[in-house]
């Protein structure tokens, strides 16, 4: 009896404590991510992230249901075919992003600051509270529905970062608008191109934009534009300088009729599968394509990464320093933070205006927790030295960022030891305008894992890469390389390209039948980590901006001089990537003065950046006897990797690379000459 009895004593203790093991262990993932409590097994977060691509419906359907306000719920968590590119998630549910994004945490903390505005003139940043950033947002929306925009519309937003304009990409969410941000760096032929492939009727601008001391005009830039679009029957105009501007009978002076609106604006009700945006980027075809995104799936995503890739807490201060032109801005200065319920900065000025301290002082300043920008700028700032970073107060930083391109090492180094400190990890995160979020990053993953240097590293929750071989099969040892895919959907992806889905299907899907095509390289390292090798298509990455080998030489061939070129990517020391030129004059014409105008057309039609670092004019470009321009031989030469010429029998002439050789050492020690 006494055994038996003793027996059952033992057994019902070891039964309790293996309970509380066990409660332990999920309470170890639970803490991070309360959804994990419901889910079996997972005891830490690598097993959150197992658990997400195994079990992909379950994970996403109860963080769906848990982080997002829904005015309906969903019935299909998802329902895809990456073959044909469809892609849905959350069918039947019906939400609003603005309300995600605003409501709920004016109503809750009214008063918390959602945006800080850093605008161009240091020291005079503007808070907004999320009472007053709905009230904006409320009267926007009210004015764009009295002025006849509708569910479905397209805005097109061509302004620089100010509560405004997050206001009216919020305001359309609101009404169930598209919005289309176009970077305000754009020229007018670039602008005017987006608003007629978009068919906006309504555009939304500000008189002036200022950037690093400079004043540009944007309004003249929209009025060029809109010459050319009989869509746009109307352009909103707001003032972020005094100077007066020109109005003409398609504008309205959008402050000044906000006034006049109520602070409460009726959300609509929007399917989780109905647009909320079209975002332009650069194509290989010349062509800018207008990516979509819809509404759920993408909001729970941003709001997902932006929360444990950056262990963003609240309270924090979340500093992403990218335009809202870019997908950057959208994911992570709008919609990630602002779902959280966050406080995010919009950052106007430039990373050395009036000086290269400029960052650090708004760290200083403002006490930002988390530091998001690009490789281009942290190089660009190593350069002027570690005084500049030392100046200020950097306490309050808990993680650094890198987005755009990867960072190499000497960068990443620097940013960690000097900006950092040593004791901020920094995360080089990989995503791209189509995924609509990160994808891999070194976080989130246990604080004692290791970062290696330069390296994305880990697929964030839902993510499954894949690296497949030039055979179309995929590569499943360890320490190898291939195209990057991913190989299940996400939530966060886009949907199609605007009025063109069969294009959506050919450059993602088409390529590799059952999986995304990301259209870069990668090498997977012996622990499984990811590090990006570039791109695998004829798209540069300057700067973090993403822009088409055949968009630049479609510009450069409208020169009346010009009879053809090829434009490559080339290693730049500050940008990471710069633009090469090859450019072949028609006869008896001579290349004085032709840089410049080269320079100059490219900047007007696209942006500055796009403009070549360096035009090499050529008798002739090396083909194939089909006609076909061996940009692969550019390249090398550009390169100085003779030895990888490979075989150049194919060429129609191969003397013609000996000759591009020539030129391109003669162009290296002119420009090198003081």
């Amino acid at each position: 009896m006494w055994l038996s009895h003793g027996c059952a004593q033992v057994s019902s203790v070891s039964r309790r404590l293996l309970r509380a093991v066990v409660r332990r262990r999920k309470s170890h993932a639970a803490s991070f991510m309360p959804e994990a409590a419901g889910f079996e097994g997972v005891r830490d977060r690598a097993g959150l992230q197992e658990f997400s691509v195994a079990h992909t419906e379950r994970f996403w359907s109860c963080v769906a249901r848990h982080r997002l306000d829904w005015i309906s719920p969903f019935h299909t968590v998802l329902d895809c075919d990456l073959d044909r590119g469809k892609v849905r998630w959350f069918e039947g549910g019906k939400l609003n992003v603005s309300v995600n994004c605003l409501d709920r945490h004016a109503h809750s903390s009214p008063q918390k600051i959602a945006l800080i505005w850093e605008r161009d003139e240091p020291g005079s940043e503007v808070k907004v509270t999320y009472r007053q950033l709905l009230e904006m947002t409320c009267r926007a929306g009210n004015l764009l529905r009295r002025r006849g925009v509708k569910k479905g519309d397209t805005v097109t937003i061509y302004m620089p970062p100010c509560p405004l304009a997050v206001a009216s990409m919020l305001a359309c969410a609101r009404i169930g608008a598209t919005h289309n941000v176009v970077f305000a760096g754009f020229s007018a032929e670039a602008l005017a191109e987006r608003i007629r492939d978009a068919q906006s009727s309504t555009v939304i601008t500000v008189n002036e934009g200022v950037r690093g001391g400079k004043v540009t005009c944007l309004k003249k830039t929209v009025d060029v534009a809109v010459q050319s679009c009989p869509t746009v029957r109307q352009v909103f105009v707001a003032m972020r300088t005094d100077t007066p501007v020109t109005m003409t009978t398609k504008d309205v002076a959008m402050e000044e009729e906000m006034k006049a609106e109520d602070t409460v604006c009726e959300p609509a009700a929007m399917g989780s599968e109905d647009v909320l945006f079209l975002l332009y980027t650069s194509g290989s075809t010349g062509k800018p394509k207008g990516l979509v995104h819809t509404q759920a799936g993408y909001l729970l995503y941003t709001s997902l990464t932006h929360k444990y890739v950056f262990d963003y807490c609240d309270g924090d201060v979340f500093g992403c320093v990218a335009d809202i032109g870019w997908i950057t801005g959208h994911s992570y200065s709008v919609y990630g933070p602002l779902a959280n319920g966050g406080t995010t900065v919009l950052f106007e000025s430039t990373p050395i205006y009036p000086d290269p301290g400029r960052y650090w002082e708004m760290v200083e300043r403002l006490k930002i927790s988390q530091f998001y920008g690009a490789p281009t700028a942290i190089r660009l700032l190593l350069k002027y030295g570690d005084q500049w970073v030392h100046k200020y107060d950097r306490s309050s930083l808990r993680t650094l960022g890198s987005v755009g391109e990867p960072i190499n090492t000497e960068a990443w180094e620097w940013y960690h030891t000097v900006v950092g400190e040593g004791r901020c990890p920094v995360v080089d995160t990989w995503w791209q305008t189509e995924t609509g979020g990160i994808c891999i990053a070194p976080r989130p993953s246990e604080s004692h894992a290791e970062i290696v240097p330069g390296m994305a590293m880990r697929p964030f929750f839902g993510i499954k890469p894949a690296l497949m071989d030039s055979e179309g099969k995929e590569v499943t040892s360890s320490d190898a390389s291939g195209a990057l895919c991913i190989s299940q959907p996400w939530p966060g992806m886009a949907r199609s390209i605007h009025n063109d889905h069969q294009r959506f299907i050919d450059t993602y899907f088409k390529t590799y039948p059952g999986y995304f095509f990301t259209g870069d390289g990668a090498h997977r390292s012996k622990e499984g980590y990811y590090q990006i090798t570039g791109r695998l298509d004829d798209v540069i990455n300057v700067s973090g901006h993403r822009i088409g080998t055949a968009e630049i030489e479609d510009v450069v061939n409208q020169c009346c001089a010009v009879a053809e070129s090829a434009v490559i990517g080339c290693s730049h020391r500050i940008k990471g990537q710069g633009v090469y030129a090859f450019v072949v004059l028609k006869q008896d014409v001579q290349d004085v003065d032709l840089t410049s105008q080269i320079n100059n057309m490219v900047s007007d039609k696209i942006a500055k950046y796009a403009c070549p670092d360096r035009i090499q004019f050529v008798q002739r470009l090396p083909k194939t006897r089909s006609g076909k321009i061996m940009r692969r031989v550019l390249r090398k030469v550009v390169e100085r990797d003779l030895a990888g010429l490979g075989d150049l029998s194919t060429l129609d002439d191969p003397a013609a690379v000996q000759e591009i050789i020539q030129g391109h050492s003669d162009l290296c020690a002119k420009q090198q000459q003081p």
